[in-house]
């Protein structure tokens, strides 16, 4: 695949131009010695693209969490097309399979990888090895965590598919993606409302807006503040992935706080992940045992 000389030109034309590249004969993919998730594409809603070349998308951004992850197993996953927003749902279907809509089209790849990382990383952290629906449901007062971390995993993906892509992408031709799919993290990174106000230190902010998030867990932009702090701690440390199968876990109290919540997480992990949870727990300044 051959992209256009761009002489002068802006990361939103990058992306454009990225978004509207086009490819076909995709292999299915997966790394080696690693069985491929079951994903079924159930419709075509998705525009000018095939259900098998968005197959092969999300399976290698699942891959990058699921490296992370051994021992970890997950239903099959049916991917229909939404209009209003990405959403998995919150109940298993009658088959026992999980349902993931997205809200891409076309050949948009950054954009169907950044959805996908997200609503899989709530599969992750709420039906891994065994497939049932966890206190996620329903809203409890530190869900904006997971929220945030589901953000980190859709910026973690994308900048982590870049550097697979340069080398192993799912079909040699989509090689010449893989700058974009970096970008397109890039440019929510970059974002004004993503960014700390000023000089203001993270946990003031934190302290600040952590009322208004355990009210309402699911303020992006607040999310996505908080995953810019995460995303350091999680590519130093991608094992750490692994602590989201052990997120949800338990019957604790709905109106726990954050102290509470991180202190049972981390008591569900091995041992050896343990350290990772207080790594997580020292951004905000709870300080675990």
């Amino acid at each position: 695949m051959r992209f256009p000389v761009l002489r002068v030109g802006s990361l939103f034309a990058l992306l454009l131009l990225i978004e509207q590249g086009a490819a076909s004969g995709v292999e299915t993919w997966s790394s080696p010695g690693r069985k491929p998730l079951d994903i079924v594409v159930r419709d075509r809603e998705f525009g000018r693209v095939s259900s098998a070349d968005i197959a092969a998308v999300l399976q290698s951004a699942a891959l990058e969490l699921r490296r992370h992850c051994p021992h970890t197993q997950i239903p099959g996953i049916d991917v229909c097309h939404r209009d209003d927003h990405p959403q998995m749902d919150s109940e298993l279907m009658a088959n026992g399979r999980l349902r993931i809509g997205l809200t891409a089209r076309d050949t948009r790849w950054a954009q169907f990888s950044f959805q996908f990382a997200h609503e899989f990383c709530h599969t992750l952290a709420n039906y891994s090895n065994g497939g049932r629906p966890s206190v996620r449901r329903p809203h409890h007062a530190n869900l904006w965590l997971e929220e945030s971390l589901c953000e980190t995993a859709s910026l973690y993906v994308l900048r982590a598919m870049g550097r697979t892509w340069l080398t192993s992408p799912p079909h040699p031709a989509w090689r010449s993606y893989a700058p974009w799919l970096s970008a397109y993290a890039g440019q929510r990174l970059a974002l004004p409302q993503h960014r700390l106000p000023g000089e203001t230190p993270f946990i003031v902010w934190f302290r600040n807006h952590q009322p208004a998030l355990r009210r309402n867990a699911t303020l992006r932009e607040w999310n996505t503040t908080i995953a810019i702090e995460l995303l350091p701690i999680l590519e130093a440390e991608p094992r750490g992935w692994g602590t989201l199968k052990f997120l949800n876990g338990g019957s604790g109290s709905a109106d726990a706080s954050l102290a509470q919540h991180l202190s049972a997480w981390r008591s569900r992990c091995p041992r050896d992940l343990r350290q990772f949870v207080t790594k997580l727990a020292a951004v905000f300044e709870v300080i675990g045992k």
